[in-house]
């Protein structure tokens, strides 16, 4: 029986697929996708291996994901890999998943298909870790192509802070004083000094596993965004589930504060 029903979904998903992206409106998709990568550790569980395989295998959907963006032609997808919070986990777990992380990261400079841009508290990373990560964004710089942030010690206050704590910087760098700074400074300003600084917002932000928050992911970019939440682990993610996100996007009114 189950083989007789993988058959069915070989022949019929397919053609679901098809009908999905040419009914997709074209005039209506995200610039920017962000994706939290959620349900690899759950997913091992699942199918009896260790959390290792989970990691690994949640790596090896990045680069179809990054394909089907690059098919749909959005222009920049942030993918959070790693939070601040999981730098706290047991280290017979979190160094193998920063390995995996890095020759991830790797296998994308290999391509030589995207512009890689690393976004994150890189300081709380390993020093290996982080210089890999900054090679990437170097060895890609000046790739034609889609604009990846890779999201590694990443939380959205720790980003906040951070970009206050910058812009504070530069204008002590200026002689501004604390009362001078305190009557010019606007949102536009911390905006500048967040990783993200001179990239479109997430007009899409995707999360698999079945969770619905966003856990710190993008907190001030997301002010406007919409989201469509996914039962599926991320490894089990498919281009079928992409383009329903990217369906329900196109289907909603997006009032922007309006």
């Amino acid at each position: 029986m189950a083989s007789w029903k993988d058959g069915v979904r070989r022949v019929l998903y397919p053609a679901y697929e098809a009908r999905l992206a040419s009914r997709l409106d074209r005039d209506n998709l995200p610039k920017h996708v962000g994706v939290m990568l959620d349900g690899n550790r759950r997913w091992a569980k699942a199918v009896g291996r260790d959390t290792a395989h989970g990691h690994r295998a949640g790596a090896a959907n990045i680069e179809p994901l990054l394909t089907w963006c690059d098919e749909i032609g959005i222009e920049v997808v942030t993918l959070w890999l790693l939070s601040t919070d999981n730098l706290n986990r047991a280290a017979e777990e979190l160094g193998p998943l920063l390995q995996i992380i890095v020759e991830a990261v790797d296998s994308l400079v290999d391509q030589r298909r995207w512009r890689l841009h690393p976004v994150g508290a890189l300081d709380l990373l390993p020093a290996d870790v982080a210089e890999r990560l900054k090679a990437a964004e170097e060895a890609t710089r000046a790739v034609d192509g889609m604009l990846v942030n890779v999201a590694v010690g990443y939380g959205g206050r720790r980003e906040i802070a951070d970009a206050v704590r910058s812009l504070l910087h530069e204008h002590a760098a200026k002689g501004t004083s604390l009362e001078e700074l305190a009557e010019e400074i606007d949102v536009e300003h911390i905006a500048d000094h967040l990783y993200t600084a001179g990239q479109p917002d997430p007009d899409l932000v995707i999360r698999t596993s079945g969770e619905q928050r966003l856990g710190g992911f993008l907190l001030w970019q997301s002010a406007k965004s919409e989201f469509y939440f996914c039962e599926a682990y991320w490894p089990d993610f498919r281009r079928v589930d992409f383009l329903r996100a990217l369906r329900a996007y196109a289907q909603r009114e997006r009032r922007l504060g309006r």
